[in-house]
């Protein structure tokens, strides 16, 4: 289906790509920072979740139709923006109900935090646009067979970079949601952590909004 050093070179592009914290790291780190450890790691779960949702649809050709029409482009990237802009207000509100308890409970629950994840990453045009040019360089369009066809050597690239960002971004939720934890234990440093994580979120929202069609 895809050559060894297909999978290899793009392996390296895309993790060129990943390791340099990009908006999934900045929304990882905001809600580590707001709600702790697990709440993170649900959130990954959620966004490569929806990320793996982009893929495919750039592997089966509809990533062509956000990449080239800028009003579809534009609604999503607003209609993601305004969704990371409310949970970082809703974060910024509830800032002082944000302490852990002793349980490791937070006032968001796993599904909550897997649908939140989803939402912001399935929305995420970027991630098309992304998927959309790293994507086919790698593919060999002499292959015959189904097994060997474009939309399947995308599929196989592709979750090979889903699964990328998946280890990263949980890296990334690990290290700052056990940074969390340990300012958790005061209540001020808890509501600053909580003001920290959701300002973050708006700041990326507001970002995203931002950019322009083909940054």
């Amino acid at each position: 289906m895809v050559g060894m050093d297909q999978l290899l070179g793009f392996g390296l592009a895309a993790l060129v790509l990943i390791v340099i914290p990009g908006p999934s790291v900045v929304f990882t780190v905001g809600r580590a920072v707001a709600y702790g450890q697990r709440v993170a790691l649900a959130t990954v779960v959620g966004n490569t979740a929806g990320l793996f949702l982009v893929m495919v649809l750039v592997a089966v050709g509809l990533g062509a139709v956000v990449a080239q029409s800028i009003l579809v482009f534009t609604v999503i990237k607003l209609a993601g923006a305004a969704y990371l802009v409310w949970l970082g207000i809703q974060a910024f509100r509830h800032r002082r109900e944000l302490q852990l308890h002793p349980d490791g409970r937070t006032p968001l629950t796993w599904r909550t935090a897997v649908r939140q994840g989803f939402i912001v990453g399935v929305t995420n045009p970027k991630a098309f646009m992304i998927f959309a040019a790293l994507l086919p360089p790698f593919v060999d369009r002499d292959l015959d067979g189904f097994w060997h066809s474009v939309p399947a050597q995308m599929f196989v690239l592709g979750s090979a970079a889903v699964v990328l960002g998946l280890l990263c971004d949980s890296v990334w939720a690990l290290a700052a949601g056990r940074a969390r934890d340990w300012f958790a234990g005061s209540p001020k440093r808890g509501s600053a952590l909580g003001a920290v994580g959701g300002t973050s979120m708006i700041g990326l929202g507001v970002g995203m909004a931002l950019t322009g069609h083909r940054s």
